[in-house]
């Protein structure tokens, strides 16, 4: 027999299904102007998406909160693959793997840039890390961290679909949809660099948490939201460009 929360997740995925699309275009079309992307500030908030199409009538407030702890989220994320790529040579990272660390860490901060036009207010720009500064000298300190913390992403993504659907924000709800799914190819990708077979394990993505709001709780009693002295890392916006990069807009056809 299903629950009500059961029967809320599959109203909120089929009505995801019914997505409809802020711009139409031919796919032609969509791919050449994609590919032409070469920053996220280059083309502006509204190529592909009409930034008040994502907001149900009434529903700002509520999704104001989601918002600012998204991108508090994203800021985190920005930081720690931040510290990673330019302490790179103390982690061992090189070639192909500190490319896919750029790579996510642009993208991160591709994901901070959006949320913050949607007028997301960050909790805080300052963090912790329950190892330390070890967190960023020792490769199986970093991966372990990277781990928890794209599961975390990943779980607030999920979570944030849900009530974003649940106040008929419907093409939010996508979207959050669409950042979980980089999420977890991050975390992929940090099993490539740390050489962990197979590098996809998942068949399912764990959900930590049980709402949005939870994710605060969860980053804090991890050691992540409790900057102290020698311990304090400090959001700072990074460039987006990079070549090869695409999608660098949520849209749908």
């Amino acid at each position: 027999m299903s629950t009500n929360d059961d029967r809320s997740l599959d109203n909120a995925k089929s009505t995801l299904l019914e997505m409809i699309s802020a711009q139409r275009a031919r796919r032609t079309v969509l791919k050449g102007a994609v590919a032409s992307l070469a920053s996220f500030t280059a083309l502006g908030t509204g190529a592909f998406i009409d930034t008040e199409a994502v907001f149900a009538d009434g529903s700002r407030t509520k999704l104001q909160k989601i918002l600012d702890t998204l991108v508090t989220v994203e800021q985190l994320a920005v930081t720690t693959y931040n510290n990673a790529f330019t302490g790179a040579a103390a982690l061992g990272i090189t070639g192909d793997n500190l490319t896919h660390l750029q790579t996510a860490l642009i993208e991160e901060q591709i994901h901070e840039l959006f949320l913050e036009s949607l007028g997301a207010q960050t909790l805080s720009s300052s963090f912790s890390y329950p190892n330390g500064a070890q967190t960023f000298t020792d490769l199986a300190t970093f991966i372990d961290t990277q781990q928890a913390l794209e599961n975390a992403f990943n779980s607030a993504y999920l979570a944030a679909s849900v009530e974003a659907a649940k106040l008929n924000a419907y093409r939010l709800a996508q979207i959050f949809g669409q950042m979980a799914c980089i999420e977890a190819e991050h975390r992929v990708l940090g099993r490539v660099i740390a050489g962990a077979q197979p590098a996809n394990n998942y068949a399912y993505a764990p959900i930590l948490v049980k709402s949005v709001a939870d994710t605060i709780d969860l980053l804090t009693t991890a050691g992540f939201l409790a900057p102290a002295t020698g311990n304090t890392y400090t959001y700072g916006q990074v460039s987006t460009s990079l070549p090869n990069i695409e999608y660098r807009m949520p849209f749908t056809v």
